[in-house]
């Protein structure tokens, strides 16, 4: 059911969608605040249980702050995402104090993307966009939702603040969301559609990314993956999740004993092994429930569960539902959105 690469997986797996909302032109200073993702979420990605917001500098620099955190600087061309939807504040200067909310801005989420919007003389003006040559800074603003539930340990494995400078490895991305962006304005077929996978794209980009500059001493999920052990015993669990694992099983696979392999690996993620894997089996239960019309006790052979009694009480316990009323729940939402 699934390949040997547990970062595809779980990309795959908590239904990436994105979509370019936001093309702000920005002139002399200017700064902007941005809500929480939870506050915003209803209105930007309906039905979405998690909202990722990011910012393209397309043009100029800037700085971006969250409470706690170190301002960040952005240079043109650079890329910054905020994976757990802080509340944060984009601004020409560190300490500026943002525009007032315009709520005119909320009453636009309806119209074609990407939507322009002005920040000058220390106000907003939703449906303006200055002439490139008259901005001094210009921001490509979107959004990625995915799913938290069951299992979607990728999110706390990443900073607050992720930044991806232009001239890191995907340089390419910065000047592909432009060009969707652009698509888009003019109104081109298939411009939204363009936008939407682009967005993806910068999100998968950005993990990965991440991922590769890891420091030697990580600690977390995606430091978990590069873990010469650990990292095999995840990928054997996202290959074969249906097969009977054992502790004994898995550290026979790597050369580690049975208490090794259980200390390091909750050394690195947190959590015992076979917690990650009934973790992992939920993950993969819920993408089959969501996406077929299998019955419950065929997807629970399916992911490795002899009962569907004992299936379902795990799925209740990683979900708060069980799998009949969530696969409804899930289908209702879906059409709602």
């Amino acid at each position: 059911m699934t390949g040997p690469d547990p970062l595809s997986d779980v990309l795959r797996s908590v239904r990436l969608r994105g979509s370019v909302f936001f093309q702000v032109s920005c002139h002399g200073q200017w700064a902007a605040r941005a809500a929480p993702s939870r506050e915003i979420a209803p209105a930007v990605m309906p039905g979405a249980e998690h909202v990722i917001e990011y910012h393209l500098f397309a043009k100029g620099e800037g700085w971006v702050a969250v409470d706690g955190e170190p301002p960040l600087r952005l240079a043109c061309g650079d890329i910054v995402m905020l994976p757990h939807g802080d509340a944060h504040v984009v601004s020409s200067a560190p300490g500026l104090r943002p525009a007032p909310d315009d709520e005119r801005l909320f009453r636009m989420l309806g119209d074609p993307k990407p939507i322009p919007v002005t920040y000058r003389g220390g106000m907003v003006e939703p449906g303006v966009l200055l002439p490139a040559e008259d901005a001094s800074t210009v921001i490509v603003c979107g959004f990625i939702a995915c799913d938290l539930r069951p299992f979607n340990p990728l999110i706390d494995a990443l900073p607050r603040l992720l930044h991806l400078p232009a001239e890191g490895v995907g340089a390419w991305v910065a000047p592909v969301l432009e060009h969707a962006a652009a698509e888009s304005s003019a109104r081109r077929a298939g411009g939204a559609a363009m936008l939407e996978r682009v967005s993806e794209m910068v999100f998968v980009d950005g993990a990965r990314r991440y991922l590769n500059a890891l420091p030697a001493a990580s600690r977390g999920w995606l430091a978990a993956l590069r873990d010469r052990q650990v990292g095999r015993v995840i990928a054997l669990m996202h290959a074969e999740p249906t097969a009977p694992w054992t502790l004994e099983a898995l550290g026979r696979r790597i050369g580690l004993s049975r208490s090794a392999l259980h200390e390091r690996f909750v050394a690195l993620t947190g959590m015992a092994p076979m917690h990650y894997l009934t973790s992992w089996r939920m993950q993969c239960g819920a993408q089959l429930l969501r996406e077929g019309r299998a019955t419950v006790a065929a997807v629970a052979l399916e992911v490795g569960y002899d009962s569907e009694a004992a299936f379902a009480r795990a799925f209740k316990r990683a979900t708060g539902m069980p799998p009949a009323a969530w696969r409804r729940a899930q289908q209702q939402a879906g059409a709602a959105a």
